[in-house]
């Protein structure tokens, strides 16, 4: 059934403009990867209701009910409420579910209206709504879309406290508050709400309803949804609802085939650290305590050492009209991530296509730092490059008598009260964040490409003293090499 259910995914999907799957945020769920998400629901006995909003054509229904039908549940009868708008599919999605209809133990439900509007009309208790029914299961493939701040679904779902910046995290939200107590969800997501300040209130709402029970983390970003070349990084997660938190099972394959899947269990607090405030969510990879984590040198905060991260605050598309492609007079240095190599700071640089200044004048003021020291990690990667974690030196010299400095939104720059930092400290902190150590500890806990100022203020690090020495140490030396730096983190004291 599900291989039949498969071709006619791949010809949908194929006959589908590239538009149209844009404006609905839409994603067709390949058949292997159906089948490992209904897999990871445990077996249940009694009456089964199950959700699939965003249903499509019913890949994940179907691979649900074709596990029921095999016997991979013991439920007496299954009712299924499959939500979907695009029009185009019903015919599709109704003759999925026509095909489980043989015994009488079965129903299934089409619902073409808007999921969010009904589950939030149903929340609220509108006298005017169609109560839904609260779900034993759900099985998830939300759509992938902004929501705007002012627009009618962010409207909609604050009056059932749900506050969140896209369609997927809204769907889970609801899904998770349409739930039975110990009610079941699974969905496939972008890996973006696990961090970042946006999806703050959509992970306290989460943690604050359910417990996650199981993370599974595709090693390739591309693999997931590759007939529809996404390169978002997703991961399956299976929550449940009221349930009293544990440790989680985190399972990683480099794609869909989960060919060579890996299985490891966390203690909830390496899945979400007890002391951040921010309630990140991080998916491990390994067991194994990294080095730092192991290091008795390296557990200070920055507010211990005295320094404060931020993000460039120079957002260049916003001070459009203030850019320069080269210096003149009235200008600043503006700095990117382009200005920073191995070789140290090149500023500026000719031919770049970034704007190498800023004018200093009173829309722009507010946004410079003072020429000086001053250390910065580089906030995006790709997933596929070596290193994730890159910080350099900014170097006052290269800037010559420039009084001011701009830093571009795409860095983080470390500094003391947005002033430099004495010369053998930034120098320290840029050789201790770029330690093999620190690199490998940061992917293990943030698979994500972007370093947020966020992750680097919950990061632990050396004491002032000890980045200082290292510093002194690095200053010292004609040639930095990666082993050299990696050693040199090892003679460390507290």
């Amino acid at each position: 059934m599900l291989s039949i259910i498969e071709k006619k995914r791949l010809q949908v999907s194929k006959s589908t403009d590239a538009k149209k799957k844009s404006q609905f945020g839409q994603f067709f769920t390949p058949e292997k990867t159906a089948k490992f998400m209904a897999n990871l629901f445990p077996d249940k006995t009694g009456d089964c209701h199950l959700l699939d909003a965003g249903a499509g054509i019913g890949s994940l229904s179907a691979a649900f009910l074709d596990r029921w039908r095999h016997g991979g549940f013991h439920f007496q009868r299954v009712e299924v409420d499959a939500f979907e708008i695009d029009h185009n599919l019903i015919g599709h999605l109704s003759e999925t579910l026509d095909k489980y209809d043989q015994t009488g133990n079965f129903s299934g439900h089409i619902h073409e209206e808007d999921f969010i509007h009904a589950a939030v009309e149903s929340l609220s208790g509108s006298l005017f709504s169609r109560p839904l029914k609260h779900y034993t299961h759900t099985i998830l493939n939300p759509p992938y879309k902004k929501i705007n701040s002012h627009s009618a679904h962010r409207l909609a779902l604050r009056r059932v406290g749900v506050e969140t910046v896209n369609l997927y995290s809204a769907f889970v939200a609801l899904a998770v508050a349409l739930a039975v107590p110990n009610g079941q969800i699974v969905a496939i997501i972008p890996r973006s709400f696990c961090n970042g300040p946006y999806y703050r209130p959509f992970r306290d709402f989460i943690l604050a309803r359910a417990a996650i029970r199981h993370i599974h983390l595709f090693e390739s970003r591309s693999q997931a949804f590759k007939d529809d070349a996404v390169l978002q990084e997703n991961i399956i997660i299976r929550l449940e609802r009221g349930g009293q938190q544990g440790p989680v099972t985190v399972t990683t394959s480099t794609d869909d085939s989960f060919s060579d899947l890996t299985t490891h269990e966390h203690p909830f607090d390496r899945i979400v650290f007890p002391d951040d405030p921010e309630r990140f969510i991080h998916v491990p990879i390994t067991t194994d305590k990294s080095t730092i984590e192991l290091s008795p040198a390296v557990r200070y905060s920055l507010v211990d050492l005295g320094i404060k991260v931020s993000t460039g605050p120079v957002v260049d598309f916003r001070l459009k009209a203030h850019l320069r492609d080269m210096p003149g007079p009235g200008t600043v240095p503006l700095i990117y991530p382009g200005h920073f190599s191995s070789s140290g700071t090149a500023w500026p640089i000719d031919g770049m296509k970034k704007p190498n200044a800023i004018e200093r004048n009173a829309d722009t003021e507010k946004w410079l730092y003072p020429n000086g020291f001053y250390c910065v990690v580089r906030r995006f990667s790709s997933k596929e490059e070596k290193r994730r974690v890159v910080a350099s030196v900014v170097e006052p010299g290269a800037f010559g008598d420039a009084p001011m400095l701009g830093f571009e939104n795409h860095l983080n720059l470390f500094h003391e009260n947005k002033s430099g930092l004495p010369e053998p400290l930034a120098r320290g902190l840029a050789v201790f964040l770029n330690t093999t150590a620190v690199d490998e500890s940061f992917r293990r806990f943030n698979g994500h490409t972007q370093i947020n100022a966020t992750d680097l203020k919950l990061m632990k690090y050396p004491s002032r003293s000890a980045l200082i020495q290292l510093g002194e140490w690095a200053m010292q030396q004609e040639t930095l090499t990666q082993d050299r730096i990696d050693a040199r983190l090892g003679t460390l004291t507290a």
